[in-house]
């Protein structure tokens, strides 16, 4: 707005440019600010610094982990004089190690703040660096295309000594200390603007963008495309807008997350640590007073006590660990270990395998306390003794919740499912106080409670495999492959359901007795019981055509991927037929069919997730291989282009140095995105038929997505 008017532009016609230049701004995702600067270490080094801030939920990735995965940070020095590179690109910024699992590989980023350093080896004399740093960000739903951040920085430098040369004379670039790519075949060398100033990432506002299309179809050599035909990359950003927003993914709500706490807390009631002590409880606090509405009070603060307790323990694990390091240990393969070995302990427990209790001297010195004190104080203490007590029964199930929940990386999400697992817990200590004579309608104790119990437990074995299979994936065991796992999860279910038919005993469980006394080898069942083994019996039978490929959608969250699976006959597969625009587009025009755009890339977590969970579905894989030309581009193609590109966005010049650059500028100057994974309908003129898709795996929605853009494209 300033330099606006500071070329003398009439000040209205300066705020109409600079709103309409912001509303085209808008469209465009700018979650990462990253600047430059050059820091003076001592006499003879420097420090080139890259520091900025990543918007909540966003990621950069750093430097040091293998490739083939998402976007590494990397440093590319184009101009090197009178200095020389000490070392190799780091990052200062406070580094999380994870575990991705749509590459299967180990990767590290930063949130929040972010830092990346390079020193250089001052040569003598005056020195000039020059260059750019690339990154790679993401967040849940999108990932950029590899951004740059360029530099260009001068100074003055020790002394040279007589008759010496300098090792960093030599300007080529370098790329982390390698061969410079000026020295490599395909390699550039181009200097960046005189400013050092990181370019634009506004939206772009095209100048002479007619000449630019048939330049980069003649360079990358798109013969069937053609040349000099601009109306294919004209942009096309209102006609999109016309359509309305792109598809957004419904995220996990607090709500799911509060009532899967309050189903386990219900869980937790039936088993024999807990239902046992409630008439007791209740007894007590009834009896213990003469006037029943303090017995009655009594009671109710006892349930909120035990709320209070668990919401505590919500509240203490997330400020302990983070919201961002319990996702980081969630899908950290060591920690997958440590929760499948615990799940599997607990699972063993609940079948009568041992007992798991926390020391005694504890449960005791609590209650001792509970004695010595009165009031609400007294009755704290009474709620901790049962949590303690009852930790056999409920540990396994506030273990298990606290893991799946940690996955949101939300600081709120622990609390919020132990919020709802404690008011399941308490509200029958509440309601038998209050109406006490529910409690003679109430089940009684009996071996009803065991059969929760090792159902439970079988449950907690096959879970415990979930966990077991991130870590296999992660050290590339193969130990348990899809069939593997499925096997098991058959096994385990059929099994569940053979023992609440009364097929099979374990050892905790009691005999029972028919009227005259004798003991009764196989007891009569409930309907609850009946139903609920039909219900077990009827999942494991559903997993077993999954031994040949189908899908089993029910249990794609838990079971390894499909590609792990050596005998697959599932026939759904979508490739795409063309990697060049202009080429599939040609494609499209001669044989009159609708085209779909993927702007994807290498280092895109939610591309591969899209196409793993949505592309095998059989309808969308027939609706894309039969109906549309679907033309795949990877933003983060890092193969050269014959000679680098300069365009114009928003009166910014830029350099299009790959082809990955080339397919990031269609993206951006065309339909007015640069996240991905990003899904357009275009027709063979370039015309968008729908709206833009992006991470959302609704099947029914892309179906409908993509049959709308067919209606369109036939009408």
């Amino acid at each position: 707005m300033k330099q606006l008017l500071r070329i003398g532009m009439k000040p209205k016609l300066a705020i109409f440019l600079f709103c309409m230049a912001q509303a085209v701004c808008a469209q465009f995702e700018q979650p990462v600010v990253i600047e430059s600067r050059q820091k003076r270490v001592s006499d003879t080094e420097i420090e080139l610094v890259f520091s900025g801030r990543a918007d909540p939920g966003w990621h950069v990735y750093g430097t040091d982990f293998a490739e083939g995965g998402p976007t590494r940070a990397g440093l590319t020095l184009e101009t090197c004089r009178g200095a020389k590179p000490k070392g190799k690109l780091r990052a200062t910024g406070k580094v999380v190690q994870a575990r991705e699992e749509a590459f299967n590989m180990d990767v590290c980023y930063m949130e929040g703040d972010i830092s990346f350093a390079q020193t250089l080896t001052l040569t003598g004399g005056d020195y000039e660096v020059a260059g750019y740093l690339t990154y790679g960000a993401c967040n849940d739903q999108n990932c950029l295309p590899p951004t740059n951040v360029e530099f260009r920085f001068q100074g003055q430098g020790p002394a040279p000594a007589a008759g010496a040369s300098s090792p960093g004379d030599n300007p080529s670039a370098s790329r982390n200390g390698e061969v410079p790519p000026s020295a490599q075949p395909g390699g550039q060398s181009v200097p960046p603007d005189a400013s050092g100033t990181p370019p634009s990432q506004e939206a772009p506002g095209l100048t002479g963008h007619d000449s630019i299309p048939s330049l980069l179809n003649a360079e990358t050599g798109a013969d069937d495309a053609e040349p000099g035909n601009p109306s294919l990359w004209q942009p096309v950003i209102s006609e999109l807008q016309a359509f309305g927003e792109a598809a957004q993914p419904a995220g996990r709500s607090l709500l799911g997350i509060f009532l899967l706490g309050l189903l386990g807390g219900f869980v937790a009631l039936l088993t024999p640590c807990v239902w046992p002590v409630i008439p007791m409880t209740v007894s007590f606090f009834l009896k213990r007073s003469q006037d029943r509405a303090r017995g009655v009070r009594d009671a109710v603060a006892y349930g909120l006590s035990i709320v209070v307790i668990y919401l505590l323990l919500g509240l203490l694990v997330t400020l302990l660990f983070g919201a961002s390091a319990l996702n980081a240990l969630s899908t950290n393969a060591v920690f997958n270990i440590l929760f499948f070995l615990m799940l599997f302990v607990f699972g063993t427990s609940f079948l009568g395998g041992f007992e798991i209790t926390l020391p005694a001297s504890w449960t005791n010195a609590v209650d001792r306390k509970s004695e010595r004190t009165s009031g609400l104080v007294s009755i704290f203490l009474m709620a901790f003794t049962l949590s303690l007590v009852s930790f056999s029964c409920t540990g396994p199930i506030i273990g298990f919740l606290l893991v799946e929940v940690s996955t949101l990386g939300s600081i709120v999400a622990p609390a919020v499912g132990m919020l709802g697992f404690a008011l399941a817990l308490a509200l029958p200590f509440t309601l038998f106080a209050l109406f006490p004579a529910w409690l003679k309608g109430a089940p009684r104790s009996g071996n009803w409670m065991n059969v929760v119990k090792v159902s439970l437990g079988i449950i907690e074995l096959a879970f415990s495999l979930k966990f077991l299979s991130v870590a296999d994936l992660a050290y590339g065991w193969r130990l348990l492959d899809r069939e593997a796992f499925l096997c098991l999860w058959i096994v385990l279910f059929a099994l569940l359901g053979a023992y609440l038919l009364g097929w099979i005993r374990l050892p905790h469980d009691e005999d029972e007795y028919d009227q005259g006394g004798n003991a009764v080898q196989r007891p009569r069942i409930g309907v609850t019981r009946f139903l609920l083994a039909l219900l077990s019996l009827s999942f494991a039978l559903y997993m077993v055509p999954g031994l040949w490929g189908a899908p089993c959608k029910a249990v794609s969250a838990f079971a390894p991927p499909i590609y792990t699976q050596d005998f697959n006959l599932s026939p759904s597969e979508v490739k795409a037929r063309f990697h060049d625009y202009d080429q599939g587009m040609a494609y499209a025009r001669a044989n009159h069919l609708p085209v779909m755009l993927d702007f994807t890339g290498y280092g895109c977590v939610n591309c591969r997730k899209m196409e793993a969970a949505v592309w095998t579905d059989p309808r969308v894989a027939q609706v894309i291989n039969e109906r549309y030309v679907l033309i795949t581009l990877f933003v983060d193609d890092k193969t050269p282009l014959p000679e680098p590109v300069t365009v114009q966005e928003n009166g910014t010049r830029r350099k299009l140095r790959t082809v990955g650059d080339r397919w990031s500028y269609l993206q951006r100057s065309k339909f007015g995105a640069n996240a991905q994974p990003f899904y357009v309908l275009v027709d063979n003129e370039g015309h968008p038929l729908n709206r833009s898709y992006s991470y959302d795996e609704d099947i029914p929605a892309y179906l409908e997505f993509l049959n709308e853009g067919l209606r369109r494209f036939n009408n």
